[in-house]
């Protein structure tokens, strides 16, 4: 489908010029003395802890990356391409609360389970990422261990590892290895996502340094991602912010490819507004929107897969039409601007403190309708249909012809939560609104879960593995968990 360019040839070699002025004045800090040694081997200059890049050298850096790579999972038939024309969708990713009906909470292991169940069930969703609502019930030490086989056990798809740690990554990674056959088969095909975040401005702190290596060491898919809130960790403009985005990225392409040159890497995007009165984040407004438009010409003039800035963004604390609107202009720009992956994709609530059961249904429901909405029509003789004219005649109705009859089932889209129940049938079903009727969703599709099979031997090894290093680490797990 065609993509939707606002900026000019001039307005991209004038947001050239800034990100190259920004990289080689003011530069880009490193909280990691190894990372700062790869650089000022690399000839950068270093000075303290921060890194004054020349911008031919981020160049060289960035086009040793793939353009297009590929993700293995468990099921083949669930592999990834990332780059190009495809897409991919993740669930929400990092809410410490949770939200059921009415009830808002801390998000427990049960929780997370049961997310990933949707997501798994889900139809569209293509990875369940890391964290799709923060398991607070769990020792911090081990949450990753028992995120990581839960997503592994209850999910066939490729899957996110914990990077804010050099241990937690290299626990994912030798989980993933267990599944795949050892290190060296995930080494020559990657397997996993890393989403790591700059601290922006222009700031890599030391665990994300970690994760940033470990993966790139291993070969696998990291994303980086600058987390810029336009007046907090930018300034206040789209221009501005599009220049700081793209230093940022590209300091951390950079970084990967002198750990180990060729590995795959995603240009990673979170930029939205903040009230100005509040200072609250806020989701779905025109600026985030022309900032995905935008970001989508720089990283296809970069040549690199991009990560959209969300997703289903809202600032809503309930599933209304704030929500929904919300949601929309969040999730079709990045439609719109050809994102490659799209985290944030289902649950999101309250700025992304919350992850909702409802939510999420409904925005499965949603990018439901937008990829059929941006699957290319197919026109040939059958679909033109004239035939179905010949048998109907003058003033007569389509509900009968062969043509009809021989595709009503699935000729149009058909929404499992939106409703076309006239207002009778509406009240006399309790006049449930789209967040009940979403309720309803969530049940049906848990109950309609099944849970991919796994290797008995590399399942009993994960097992192994997971209660071994969480006695190492100092936070025995109950076997109940593992189950």
């Amino acid at each position: 489908m065609p993509r939707y360019e606002p900026l000019s040839g001039d307005d991209l070699e004038a947001l050239d010029r800034g990100w190259e002025r920004l990289v080689s004045e003011v530069g880009v800090r490193f909280d990691h003395p190894e990372a700062r040694r790869l650089m000022a081997d690399a000839g950068q200059t270093v000075e303290d802890d921060v890194v004054r890049f020349d911008p031919a050298f981020l160049r060289e850096q960035l086009a040793l990356a793939p353009r297009e790579f590929s993700l293995a999972a468990r099921n083949p038939e669930r592999s990834l391409r990332i780059g190009g024309d495809a897409m991919i969708f993740c669930a929400a990713q990092g809410p410490p609360f949770v939200r059921r009906g009415d009830e808002r909470r801390d998000g427990t292991f049960e929780d997370f389970r049961r997310l990933v169940m949707l997501v798994q069930a889900s139809g569209v969703l293509d990875t369940p990422g890391r964290n799709v609502v923060e398991p607070n019930d769990l020792p911090l030490d081990v949450r990753h261990l028992l995120r990581s086989q839960a997503m592994i056990r209850l999910t066939d798809l490729v899957w996110s590892g914990e990077a804010s740690s050099a241990t937690a990554a290299e626990d994912c990674l030798q989980m993933a290895a267990i599944v795949f056959g050892g290190r060296e088969a995930i080494e020559r095909q990657p397997v996993v996502f890393a989403n790591c975040n700059v601290n922006s401005p222009l700031n890599f702190d030391e665990r994300m340094l970690e994760g940033i290596m470990a993966y790139a060491a291993a070969g696998q898919a990291v994303i980086i991602t600058p987390f810029l809130l336009m007046g907090a960790m930018a300034p206040v403009s789209v221009p501005a912010a599009l220049v700081q985005q793209t230093a940022e990225v590209l300091a951390g392409v950079a970084l990967a490819q002198l750990v180990r040159p060729g590995a795959p890497c995603i240009m990673g995007s979170f930029l939205s507004s903040t009230d100005m009165k509040t200072g609250s984040p806020a989701f779905g407004g025109p600026e985030s929107a022309v900032g995905l438009y935008a970001s989508g010409q720089v990283a296809r003039r970069l040549g690199i897969p991009w990560r959209s800035g969300g997703g289903t963004l809202t600032a809503s604390p309930a599933v209304d039409f704030q929500a929904g609107y919300e949601s929309l202009n969040t999730q079709l720009s990045a439609f719109l601007a050809g994102a490659n992956v799209c985290w944030q994709s289902a649950g999101w609530l309250e700025g992304g403190l919350v992850t909702s059961y409802e939510k999420a249904v409904a925005d499965i429901e949603l990018l439901d309708l937008l990829l059929r909405q941006f699957t290319p029509l197919r026109i040939d003789d059958e679909t033109i249909a004239f035939d179905a004219h010949a048998e109907v005649g003058h003033a007569g109705h389509f509900f009968g012809a062969a043509h009809t009859l021989e595709r009503f089932r699935d000729c149009f889209w058909r929404p499992t939560v939106a409703t076309t129940d006239n207002f009778d049938r509406w009240t006399r079903a309790g006049r449930p609104d789209h967040a009940a009727r979403a309720s309803t969703r969530v049940d049906e599709l848990l109950e309609a879960y099944e849970r991919p099979p796994l290797d008995d031997a590399i399942e009993a090894e994960l097992i192994e593995f997971v209660e071994r290093r969480a006695r190492e680490l100092g936070d025995p797990i109950e076997r109940a968990l593992l189950g």
